[in-house]
């Protein structure tokens, strides 16, 4: 090689030495302390694995709720955030290949927080968030095949909740939005339906993308729920609900089944009720605001009517009152300047404690509680917060309702909140009420209010011995009082959960319902109740509603109820219980008129359906 070549040789790689001397001081003195920082902004990433998810079952192991695979559109949310226009444009070109606006798609894709109402995504911004999973397959291969068209946007296979009784039982089992569950046993039993979620560490660079998994821990499948439930007698409860109500012309109402002697919940049916596969695709904010969430079982609550007498006849018999002892029925019995009548005005001459339950005679009520009122007597508040209301079941569902047992000062407190509106409105004389009998009396009443300052009055105790006057029950706290009746006295929190079984077969632990006290009421008391309520359906009010009934297959018991609403039609109420099948049955249809005509038909059918499942045996 020449000298000049060499040099030439010698002169390149000098050259070459000096440029990558000079990147480097570039890269580490100039701009050093910018990619220190880069470096310094790649974190670790935490995504969670949702585990499969596991069924509900009814006592027999029949499928309530349980996982079906369909295709499902998930999208990226951090590749739609580092869209030019935040990934609107892609957002609205899936909300046209699914049918649905832009609104709807976006609802679902943003995160929840403290200011963003629901429909929003309660997970990880970093994992697939699904946005359809009533999805067709030729949709989802459409979506598949365009990812030009959908950048951040996904279809895959997945398990979403199924539920093939559709609206039945819908309050009592919840829903799953997410992964999480709400609402009902979804939510009540959530930890052991969902398993154990699995997780992958992702590395996240500074502009929030993903670059590599760092760790995975697989998930570990949920539970099986088992419950309590029989399906088929919850089938039957539905469709005597619906009936009824339609018969009558009913707004809502509830059919309770109870075991009488465990407390276990056999079935609650509610309505207005809905479809809970509307939760598998998510709903927009207005679709949400329209469910009707509220079960009416747990959450409901109205005026017991009549069937709250099982109380006043134990709180008469606590007091001292002789329960064979017989008693004037007139047609009305005057308190304080007015006449509380017995229904119809029906004058039904002397009877014993037996006669008032089976004919209904609202007039002996009326002066056992005057009397008892005016000895300042609280035998009637303590009593029937003895049979547990006035406060929560303990019921393993969410929300339930506590009803009310009002007295003196619970009235001090009400009137002291409510005063101005209740003069306003005696002034005024509600007009809005057609019936003016009624209007006059319901004036009276708020004028009396106004000027009496909350007192407790005899009329006050009058009403609450025949279930009015403030008085609220839920349906289920209502079943729980009369399985207490029937089992001779013992109360039970109800139970819808029967117990937890693993993946492999195994139970993970059992579900007892607990005793929760029990009735203020001697043997002989109960025994007494329970004598006059199998005469109801014979030959009492109930009668015309069970005319025809096999009672030597079934020795139905119960007691009818109408309690008036204000400002609409009464509401129906029917209590009854059996020794054998020992269950309880609770019927109550919200503006359904008289309780034999509206829930005592429905209840007969509840108990007709047992009947055709016991002799299918």
């Amino acid at each position: 090689m020449s000298r000049a070549r060499l040099f030439v040789l010698r002169l390149a790689v000098a050259a070459m030495v000096v440029t990558l001397l000079g990147r480097l001081w570039f890269l580490q003195v100039v701009n050093g302390e910018r990619y220190v920082q880069a470096a310094a902004d790649v974190r670790i990433r935490s995504v969670t694995l949702p585990a499969v998810r596991g069924p509900i079952l009814d006592v027999a192991g029949r499928p309530l709720v349980t996982n079906r695979t369909r295709p499902v559109v998930t999208v990226d949310a951090v590749e739609l955030a580092h869209q030019p226009d935040g990934g609107r444009e892609v957002l609205t070109r899936l909300g046209k290949a699914l049918g649905r606006s832009y609104r709807q798609i976006a609802e679902k894709v943003r995160s929840c927080g403290p200011s963003v109402p629901r429909p929003c995504w309660p997970g990880s911004p970093y994992e697939p968030i699904p946005v359809a999973e009533a999805l067709s397959v030729p949709a989802a291969l459409q979506i598949s095949e365009r990812q030009q068209d959908f950048p951040g946007v996904r279809t895959e296979l997945r398990p979403v909740r199924a539920h093939p009784a559709g609206a039945s039982a819908a309050h009592t089992l919840g829903y799953v939005q997410g992964v999480e569950g709400r609402d009902g046993l979804e939510g009540v039993y959530d930890r052991e339906l969902a398993g154990r979620a699995g997780r992958r560490d992702v590395a996240v660079d500074n502009t929030g993308r993903v670059t590599r998994t760092v760790t995975e821990v697989p998930p570990v499948p949920g539970n099986a729920l088992v419950t309590s439930i029989d399906s088929r007698i919850q089938a039957i409860a539905e469709r005597a609900l619906g009936r009824g109500l339609r018969a009558t012309g009913g707004t809502s109402g509830a059919a309770v089944v109870l075991e009488s002697g465990t407390g276990r919940v056999v079935a609650l049916a509610g309505r207005p009720s809905y479809d809970p596969g509307v939760w598998t695709d998510g709903v927009t904010a207005a679709e949400y605001r329209a469910l009707p969430l509220l079960s009416q079982a747990v959450q409901g609550e109205w005026a017991p009517g009549s069937t709250w007498k099982v109380a006043s006849v134990a709180a008469a018999a606590s007091a001292g009152y002789a329960l064979g002892a017989t008693y004037d029925c007139p047609a009305g019995y005057p308190i304080g300047g007015r006449t509380f009548g017995n229904f119809g005005d029906a004058d039904l001459g002397r009877m014993t404690m037996h006669g008032a339950l089976v004919r209904s005679c609202d007039t002996i009520f009326y002066r056992l509680a005057d009397q008892l009122w005016q000895r300042r007597s609280n035998v009637p508040q303590e009593t029937a917060r003895g049979f547990g209301f006035g406060a929560p079941t303990g019921v393993d569902l969410p929300g339930e309702a506590a009803g009310a047992v009002p007295d003196a000062r619970s009235k001090k407190a009400h009137w002291r909140a409510t005063r101005a509106e209740s003069c306003r409105r005696a002034v005024k004389g509600y007009p809005e009420l057609a019936d003016r009998a009624r209007a006059a009396y319901l004036t009276t009443i708020a004028g009396e209010n106004c000027r009496g300052g909350g007192v407790w009055r005899g009329g006050d105790a009058a009403n609450f011995s025949i279930g009015q006057g403030g008085v609220l029950v839920t349906p289920l706290q209502l079943a729980r009082a009369y399985a207490a009746v029937a089992n001779g006295g013992t109360l039970h929190s109800p139970r819808v959960g029967l117990r937890v079984v693993r993946p492999d077969g195994s139970t993970a632990r059992a579900i007892t319902p607990p005793v929760a006290g029990r009735l203020p009421a001697s043997p002989e008391t109960l025994r007494f109740i329970r004598q006059a309520l199998a005469q109801v359906p014979r030959e009492g009010t109930a009668a015309g509603a069970f005319k025809g009934f096999p009672f030597g297959k079934i020795a139905v018991a119960g007691k009818t109820g109408t309690a008036e609403s204000f400002g609409h039609r009464d509401t129906s109420w029917f209590a009854s219980f059996a020794p054998d099948p020992a269950y309880t049955v609770v019927v109550v249809l919200s503006q359904g008129g008289r309780g034999a005509e509206g829930a005592a038909p429905a209840a007969r059918e509840v108990w007709e359906g047992i009947l055709g499942l016991r002799e299918r045996r």
